[in-house]
């Protein structure tokens, strides 16, 4: 971690990342695609199993629009989040359980991801430019 700038604003950069991340998984759980901008640059690069590789904004919306499955709900818990922040830039990562369900019934299907992101500082705060997803493991119920 830079030392450079003094430890409130650093503090406040890692709780700003940890918002960040905590809105990725909303956005996914809730579907709001209209939100992308929210969570990520325009340019961002998306790596995960499912998807492979993709750039730019509209096209990981695209891809998430036309992964969804109807009826099937998600539930995204974050956890281990580690921040490194250097200037207007931070790399970060955690782990991530995915629940998939139907309303009122329990999971059919979990996962464990581990997740490795960057974030820039733009002036809108603090978006993903680029984000890696690895599965760890899944399960069918």
């Amino acid at each position: 971690m830079s030392t450079h700038a003094p430890v409130v604003d650093r503090v406040v950069d890692r709780i700003e990342i940890a918002d960040l991340f905590a809105r990725f998984a909303r956005l996914l759980d809730e579907k709001r695609w209209g939100d992308a901008d929210t969570v990520f640059t325009e340019d961002v690069v998306v790596h995960s199993p499912r998807s492979g590789e993709i750039r730019g904004i509209d096209k990981v919306v695209g891809f998430m629009r036309q992964a969804e499955v109807e009826g099937e709900q998600t539930q995204h818990v974050t956890t281990d989040l580690l921040v490194d922040v250097d200037g207007d830039e931070a790399t970060a990562s955690a782990n991530s359980l995915v629940y998939f369900y139907r309303d009122g019934r329990a999971p059919h299907l979990s996962s464990g991801l581990r997740l490795a992101c960057t974030a820039v500082r733009t002036p809108a705060g603090w978006r993903l430019r680029e984000s890696r997803t690895m599965l760890a493991w899944m399960r069918e119920n």
